[in-house]
């Protein structure tokens, strides 16, 4: 049996009365409902609560109803979320696309689709300018955002420039810190994110904790530091700037070590020491097969390496090859005339070379104190891995039985004495051993070495 005709509403009734309340006598149409829904079949869409409404009407309904609080979340036909599902290594993927393909060309277009995004993913509420305070106002000047906690008190400024265009942008950037005592500030062109701790020593770049390049660097890695300094709840509990500190004492200690290289190179090749020219003269025998005397390697340091300059310089066209120089020594007075040997207290004693010397002076202060040789071996420090003097010659060569087979001399004593060593090296030990036995090197005892 056929149904009877329902009467609705046509397009244009049913939008001035979408819920079909007063329905107009003159207005109705005599419409087929369709048959009763086939239990196979699925059901219809919740929302369509009249199977027989136009489907636009409906969708007028919906958005009636709806209440925007945000951005609006659509589904596109991959079923993708919207920007308010995207994670944040995924928004910082999507910018760096867009910063390869130069659509943020002005600074208002670097603030609203990168930082803004940015804080927004960073859990940030971008809506409460009590809290995101853009064109900051400071005794005339305007801070481009001042990130507050509480509310209009500022923790952080955050300074936008165009892209391409932050060099040189810290000085202004700084004066608004200083004016308010802000604890952190931050510069950006929207691909460099520059974190400063204003209240640090040094100049702009010295108190720069990170320099971040969102291209450069991996996705992960710019997820992380701008998690680490700039996430929500890091700033409001203190964390990031805490981490921020942290970071900055490391690179601060980085660039001490960095400064002090050069010098610490300096002092090595100046005093010869000794696990340097070791390791230069094991190198060489490696490679050739002969092993040079340090005598021959401390030379070869002075005449070749530049210890004037102060620390890493540009590279320059080579200086002329300086002249040999003869073996520094701290006064003319610790030179004894004449040939090779030592003086003690006006006798001379002659020698055929530097381990010579070593060998004589050591043997004549034994003989003279009894006690010398086993004071000098309590000595806290001899080399800095070494000894100069033990009871037996494996203790003054840790680990190389070959040095203590072939530089390794023994007194008349038992002891055994170091002798690969260069002469500025010898020239410290004896000083050493005539603080031992209580004379002043250069006046009770002069040495003379040799060439």
């Amino acid at each position: 049996m056929p149904h009877a005709p329902k009467w609705v509403l046509p397009a244009r009734a049913a939008l001035r009365d979408p819920q079909n309340t007063t329905p107009c006598r003159h207005n109705r149409i005599p419409v087929p409902c369709p048959p009763p829904a086939n239990p196979l079949r699925p059901k219809a869409r919740a929302h369509r609560e009249n199977p027989c409404r136009p489907r636009y009407v409906d969708l007028f309904l919906h958005l009636q109803t709806r209440h925007f609080v945000g951005t609006i979340t659509l589904l596109d036909h991959a079923g993708k979320g919207s920007a308010a599902l995207m994670t944040l290594d995924q928004h910082i993927e999507e910018i760096r696309t867009g910063l390869k393909a130069g659509r943020f060309g002005n600074e208002a277009s670097v603030s609203q689709g990168i930082v803004l995004r940015l804080l927004h993913a960073l859990s940030w509420p971008v809506y409460d300018t009590q809290i995101i305070c853009p064109e900051y106002s400071l005794e005339g000047r305007r801070v481009d955002f001042a990130l507050c906690h509480p509310p209009e008190r500022p923790i952080c400024f955050v300074e936008v420039k165009q892209v391409g265009q932050s060099e040189g942008a810290e000085r202004q950037l700084f004066e608004y810190a200083f004016h308010t005592g802000v604890p952190l500030a931050i510069l950006t062109d929207g691909r460099e994110w520059n974190f400063f701790l204003p209240g640090e020593q040094g100049d702009y770049r010295e108190r720069r904790v990170y320099k971040l390049d969102i291209i450069e660097r991996e996705v992960s890695e710019s997820a992380s530091r701008l998690t680490r300094y700039l996430k929500y709840d890091a700033i409001i509990s203190g964390a990031a700037l805490n981490a921020a500190r942290e970071d900055y004492r490391n690179v601060s200690r980085e660039r001490q070590m960095k400064d002090t290289l050069p010098e610490a190179w300096r002092k090595l090749v100046e005093e010869e020491d000794d696990l340097l020219l070791e390791l230069i003269a094991d190198r060489v025998e490696s490679l050739c097969g002969f092993k040079p005397d340090p005598d021959t390697v401390a030379k070869f340091l002075r005449d070749n390496v530049d210890l004037k300059a102060p620390g890493i310089q540009p590279p320059q066209p080579p200086p002329p090859r300086p002249v040999p120089q003869p073996l520094p020594v701290r006064d003319a007075r610790m030179v004894a005339p004449g040939p090779v040997g030592f003086t003690l207290q006006g006798q001379h004693f002659p020698a055929r070379n530097a381990r010579e010397v070593l060998i004589r002076v050591f043997e004549t202060l034994s003989s003279r104190d009894g006690s010398f040789l086993e004071r000098f071996a309590t000595l806290p420090t001899h080399g800095r891995r070494r000894r100069y003097l033990a009871q037996n010659p494996e203790d003054l060569y840790p680990g190389r039985p070959d040095l203590a087979r072939d530089h390794s001399a023994k007194l008349t004593s038992g002891w055994w004495l170091g002798t690969n060593l260069s002469r500025a090296a010898i020239s410290r030990i004896i000083e050493m051993a005539c603080d031992v036995a209580n004379l002043r090197f250069g006046r009770d005892l002069q040495i003379n070495l040799g060439e």
